[in-house]
């Protein structure tokens, strides 16, 4: 046991004394932010410069006029079609749209012709304003006019309240907020897990190469090497995401005060107390905002991030033995690739039947046994969870991963005891099948 925390000490020493931890630990809650915030920024400005996009407009139809929008100005072009295309092809306008003689009960005809495709939401905004401008004709045809319209059209929002057996008392439930928690948490796993688990490989093929392992191996079993270095790293990715919570966590508070105005100025708290009370007038009067304040304040964060802890853990475990067997295997990380399809292959499954399954049914068969499947209940049950999930398959999910992770760590462990002293061997799955079975 001591040799083995000696192992996982100096595997997390030797990590986080390295300048790509510091600067990626310190760097990644400010980086983030400010990529996505500079984004935005960009494209807001972007679209402020770029003014109204000009759309060449052929227009044969004696009832359909459209008019300039914000986002699209139609300028008019005689016809006939054929030399309006040669124009168009000689400048530089977004698009030429062509209507003709329709019938308003079955539009058809109608073509946008441009240089080079465009994206789906410029196609989808101009087929929008002639379907806005198609149903005001719809509506003259059959003498019903907008406001009788407006009247008819009826929003209904739902009030969903989680009332089960299992719940003591009742609480009001969020499917928008359930499936962000869901992908967010599921996401961070997923890329947790390629990004640790190569550290894993990456730090075996090195030692391997530099052959520190064969002096290490004389005192300390292979397996106890290979249990310690995937500890030692799974202690270091624990502490650098443990790190950026408290970051972003200081980040967030510090910039919501500066924006709030917590100034030592008598004027600005003046100032400041009426915008709370303002705001909590309207908080009062706005039954939109009144529930989503309580279905914010229903989110079990403790709950959610103990989880996230723990299948953070078991799937780095289980997914961080293979990497090291593999690295054991292998020479250079070249060599590596051919391995990494089974081990990849689980992961992405299991993020894309988060997204196809998950945040469609969260509790159907599928996502059922894509949670409690080791190989992939790290990243979907995550995305389970904020959905809410019985006890009962939480605790099963917990147990299987448990048991997945002690299996994967024995399976590799049989593979590394023997890899990790091998050099110039030209290994395939075969040859790992043999050092698995070879006794010792």
């Amino acid at each position: 046991m001591n040799k083995l925390l000696l192992i996982i000490q100096r595997e997390f020493t030797s990590r986080v004394k390295k300048k790509s931890f510091l600067v990626a630990t310190l760097l990644v809650p400010i980086l983030f932010p400010a990529v996505f915030g500079g984004l935005g920024y960009l494209m807001i400005k972007e679209k402020e410069s770029a003014g109204p996009k000009k759309v060449l407009l052929v227009n044969e139809s004696d009832s359909l006029f459209l008019r300039n929008t914000d986002n699209y100005q139609f300028i008019s072009t005689p016809g006939p079609l054929d030399l309006a295309l040669e124009a168009f092809k000689s400048g530089d306008d977004l698009a030429l749209l062509y209507i003709p003689p329709f019938d308003i009960e079955d539009p058809r005809g109608m073509t946008l012709y441009s240089q080079s495709i465009l994206g789906p939401s410029v196609v989808s905004k101009i087929e929008n304003i002639i379907e806005q401008k198609i149903k005001d004709l719809k509506l003259v045809k059959y003498n019903v006019d907008s406001e009788t319209l407006e009247k008819l059209e009826t929003r209904v929002d739902l009030d969903t309240i989680i009332s089960s057996a299992t719940n003591e008392e009742e609480k009001k439930g969020n499917s928008g907020i359930a499936s962000i928690i869901g992908y967010v948490t599921g996401f961070l796993i997923y890329l947790f897990l390629f990004i640790y688990g190569g550290q894993v490989m990456q730090g075996v093929i090195e030692e391997k190469n530099s052959k520190i392992v064969e002096v290490i191996v004389s005192t300390v079993k292979p397996f106890q090497f290979m249990l310690g270095k995937v500890l030692g790293v799974a202690t270091v990715g624990l502490a650098q995401i443990l790190i950026w919570i408290v970051l972003m966590t200081a980040i967030y508070t510090t910039a919501s005060a500066l924006l709030i105005g917590k100034v030592e100025s008598p004027l600005l708290k003046q100032v400041e107390n009426v915008q709370q009370e303002e705001a909590m007038a309207e908080a009062q009067d706005n039954p939109m905002i009144q529930k989503v304040l309580g279905e914010v304040a229903n989110i079990p964060v403790t709950q959610i991030l103990i989880n996230f802890v723990f299948y953070f853990i078991g799937g780095y475990l289980l997914y961080g033995a293979l990497f090291a067997a593999v690295g054991s295997a292998v020479d250079t990380p070249a060599d590596a690739q051919q391995f990494m399809l089974p081990i990849m292959l689980p992961i992405v499954i299991g993020f894309a039947g988060m997204s196809m399954f998950v945040f469609d049914d969260p509790n159907g068969s599928i996502s059922f046994w894509l949670s409690i499947i080791p190989f992939t209940s790290p990243i979907v049950m995550m995305g389970r969870i904020g959905f809410g999930v019985p006890t009962w398959e939480l605790l099963l999910s917990m147990a299987m991963l448990v048991g997945g992770f002690i299996f994967t760590i024995w399976l590799a462990g049989r593979i590394y005891r023997v890899g990790i002293l091998m050099h110039g061997t030209k290994v395939n799955y075969k040859v790992l099948a043999k050092w698995f079975l070879m006794k010792n």
